[in-house]
C-alpha cells in the first residue's frame, strides 16, 4: 500500500481543487491520500465525493500553531469533528489573521515598487481561503517578477526575509488539545524541515506526547537523512507514530503526490488512535450532557 498523509489543494495554498487532486492521487497508485489544508475543511466534502474505488480519502488539515517563544510549528490533524465550535471559532480566526498579515506583506512590496496588486490577489480567493504568502508568489510569476514560486520565497518571501511579518497562531499546546475534543488525533508536521528557522527540541516533542500528540511526520520531502534518522529515535522513545507525505501544492511545489509515504502499519496505528479519541470526545460530551441533564432536574 502507498499512503500520502499530507496534501494542500486550492482551498487553501495548493493549485488543483480538491476532486482533481483525490483523481491524481488515484493515478499516481496511491491507496489512501489524506487533505490537509490549511486551517480550513472547506475541500473535504469534494475530496470524499470524487474518491474512486480502491482510494481512501482521509479528512484532515494542517493547524497553524506557535509556542510560547514565538516558535511557529504545524501540526496535521486527522478524524476530528469538523463542526466542534472551538474549532470552527480557531480556523475563523486563524483565516482571518492570515489575510490581515498577507494584506501587510502585500503592501510592503507594493511600496517598494514590486508588481503585487492587494485587491486583485484577493480578488482571486474566495472569501473561506486561507490566504498564504503562495498566492503572492504566485502574483509575481504571473506579473513576470520572478520565473518560480520558489524564486519569490528565496528572495522576498521567505522566514526572516525582506517583506516577512510574524503570524500569531494558535498556542501549540492548545491546537492539540482542541483536536484530542473535537475527536482527532494530532501529528507533528515536518519538525526538522531545513528552512534556516528555528525549531523545536525534544523537550517539547516530549511534552506533546504527555498531552496526546499521536505521531510525528518524519518522511517529509524537507527532511535530510540525519533529521529522518534524529526523528525515528524520538517517535521510538516516546511511542510516537511515524508518518510520511509529500506536502504536495500542485504547481506550487515540485514535488508529487506519493513522494513520501506512511507504512501501512503505522497508517493502522494512526487510525485507531483516532478511532480511541472520538470515542473518548464521544464519551466526553455524553458525560457533560447528562451533568447538564442533573443539573436542570434539581434545579
Amino acid at each position: 500500500m502507498r499512503i500520502d498523509l499530507h496534501t494542500h489543494s486550492d482551498v487553501s495554498d495548493g493549485t488543483d481543487r480538491p476532486a482533481e487532486l483525490v483523481a491524481r492521487a488515484a493515478a499516481a497508485g496511491l491507496d489512501a491520500v489524506a487533505l490537509t489544508d490549511h486551517d480550513t475543511t472547506a475541500g473535504w466534502a469534494q475530496a470524499l465525493a470524487a474518491a474512486p474505488p480502491g482510494l481512501r480519502v482521509v479528512p484532515g488539515a494542517e493547524l497553524s500553531t506557535c509556542t510560547d517563544d514565538a516558535i511557529t510549528v504545524h501540526l496535521l490533524a486527522y478524524g476530528f469533528d469538523q463542526g466542534a465550535p472551538a474549532l470552527v471559532r480557531e480556523q475563523a480566526m486563524l483565516r482571518q489573521r492570515r489575510r490581515e498579515r498577507l494584506r501587510r506583506i502585500a503592501r510592503g512590496m507594493a511600496a517598494d515598487g514590486l508588481p503585487v496588486d492587494e485587491d486583485a490577489v484577493f480578488a482571486g480567493l474566495a472569501p473561506d481561503v486561507p490566504a498564504g504568502r503562495p498566492h503572492l508568489a504566485a502574483a509575481l510569476v504571473e506579473a513576470g517578477a520572478v520565473a518560480s514560486v520558489q524564486e519569490a520565497f528565496d528572495r522576498y518571501l521567505r522566514d526572516g526575509g525582506p517583506y516577512y511579518v510574524r503570524r500569531d497562531d494558535t498556542p501549540l499546546l492548545d491546537a492539540v488539545r482542541m483536536i484530542a475534543d473535537a475527536g482527532g488525533v494530532t501529528v507533528l508536521a515536518h519538525p526538522l524541515a531545513a528552512r534556516g528557522g528555528r525549531v523545536i527540541g525534544e523537550g517539547v516533542i516530549a511534552e506533546l506526547a504527555a498531552a496526546g500528540l499521536a505521531g510525528v511526520e518524519v518522511d517529509h520531502p524537507q527532511h535530510d537523512e540525519p533529521a529522518r534518522r534524529r526523528l525515528r529515535w524520538i517517535a521510538a522513545e516516546l511511542g510516537l507514530v511515524v508518518t510520511g507525505g509529500s506536502d504536495y501544492h500542485g504547481a506550487n511545489k515540485p514535488t508529487p503526490l506519493g513522494a513520501e509515504t506512511t507504512a501501512p502499519a503505522a497508517f493502522d496505528a494512526l487510525m485507531a488512535k483516532a478511532a480511541d479519541a472520538a470515542d473518548a470526545a464521544d464519551a466526553a460530551r455524553a458525560s457533560a450532557t447528562s451533568r447538564a441533564t442533573r443539573t436542570r432536574t434539581a434545579g
